[in-house]
């Protein structure tokens, strides 16, 4: 059995922060009944561009393969019924939507716990289901301002910047799982379930880590670094090679020894300016520059042959293809293909989350409503005659 075979999440989710934090226990064995609503087409995903033709989208594909797909429209009381059937079988019920629409819906823990006791509502919002932004859309450009992670990021001449991917999405969604999974767990071993708030406010105020302790309790202001460089490790930053960049980082005093013999400067070790990693930060003005002069006299591979064999941390700056054609994506099975009725065999990335030695069967990622036959009578136990009853009251979408 994969690890989390007996786990059944009802997920009401769209986008990308919920969708990929479920998509995770999907590839580990969790059954993700993913319901959408007819009324609108489903999840938005499937729509997102540039990459989307009728309700097929990459982007879709990319968050929601090995789930189910149930197309129900909870503004009916038919719809309403076959989800309450659903919370009854189910161990959690997993949403992303604004912090105030849970309860709306009723679809937390207060409102459900006499369907299911022990069932928990895992709710990922922008800004959580108390406070004044409680009832904001959260997006991701939106939160990675507002945590102050834009005016850290880009040269300091540059306007602010965000990351060249959604990583307030991402690290929520991430966070939502670990909830999810940690009050599964509860619920089981105490028979009572419970919400469980997350937002993405709070994960995006989270990820400040070092730097947030830095503000609390010092006069530290964050400033931005030219060429990416470590706020306080000397040198470890991105250096312009004669054909491209590399980062070099001298994250231990050994590596900064050993930097200065790769690059024929042993008299640098020695040097009272740059003897510490204090010395390198004062003296950072004088050092940088020169550091700077010597990378730009070979080539990318020219110095990871090396800087590799001699143990300093380093890399190149790949673009996304180079990082994806990379040695050790192949070697660890990052790439993995799924077959699809509109792409064909399809190529995408593996899930980082590996439990155990057996290799995760990745299915493709469900068409709207594909599943809805398959739950309601194989899971639900519904005659052909009560199904026929919900269709026309409009569970499944406009009655035909």
């Amino acid at each position: 059995m994969r690890p989390l075979e007996d786990v059944r999440i009802i997920s009401l989710e769209q986008y990308g922060a919920g969708p990929f934090g479920s998509v995770h226990l999907a590839d580990l064995g969790a059954e993700v009944i993913k319901i959408e609503d007819p009324r609108v087409g489903g999840d938005v995903g499937r729509y997102v561009p540039p990459y989307a033709e009728g309700e097929d989208s990459l982007f879709f594909e990319t968050f929601n393969r090995n789930k189910k797909s149930l197309s129900l429209d909870l503004s009916t009381a038919a719809g309403r019924e076959v989800f309450e059937d659903l919370v009854r079988r189910a161990d959690a019920v997993y949403s992303n939507l604004r912090g105030d629409v849970p309860e709306k819906m009723r679809i937390n823990y207060e409102a459900l716990k006499h369907l299911n006791p022990r069932v928990v509502c895992c709710s990922l919002t922008g800004f959580g289901m108390n406070g004044p932004r409680s009832s904001e859309p959260g997006y991701d450009y939106i939160l990675q301002g507002l945590a102050g992670w834009m005016e850290m990021t880009g040269e300091p001449s540059g306007p602010p910047a965000k990351s060249g991917l959604s990583l307030v999405d991402y690290s929520g969604g991430l966070v939502a799982g670990m909830a999810l999974l940690a009050g599964v767990h509860a619920a089981r071993r105490d028979g009572v379930g419970m919400d469980c708030d997350l937002s993405l406010y709070d994960t995006a105020i989270g990820m400040l880590t070092y730097i947030g302790t830095w503000a609390l309790n010092t006069t530290f202001e964050p400033v931005r670094t030219a060429s990416s460089a470590h706020p306080s490790l000397v040198p470890f930053q991105n250096f312009r090679a004669r054909d491209g960049w590399l980062v070099v980082g001298c994250a231990k005093e050994k590596f900064w020894q050993r930097l200065t013999v790769v690059i024929g400067r042993e008299e640098l070790a020695g040097d009272p300016r740059y003897a510490t990693f204090a010395d390198r930060r004062r003296n950072a003005d004088t050092l940088l520059p020169l550091l700077a002069d010597i990378f730009a006299g070979r080539t990318v591979e020219e110095w990871l042959a090396v800087l590799y064999p001699a143990g300093i941390p380093c890399g190149p700056v790949n673009d996304v293809r180079q990082a994806l054609e990379e040695e050790h994506t192949r070697a660890r099975g990052l790439v993995v293909s799924t077959d699809h009725p509109r792409y064909g065999t399809l190529r995408q990335l593996a899930s980082p989350v590996r439990v155990g030695s057996e290799d995760v069967a990745y299915r493709r990622a469900p068409l709207r409503g594909e599943h809805t036959e398959e739950i309601v009578t194989g899971l639900l136990g519904y005659t052909a005659e009560h199904i026929a009853s919900l269709e026309a009251a409009g569970a499944f979408g406009t009655p035909r």
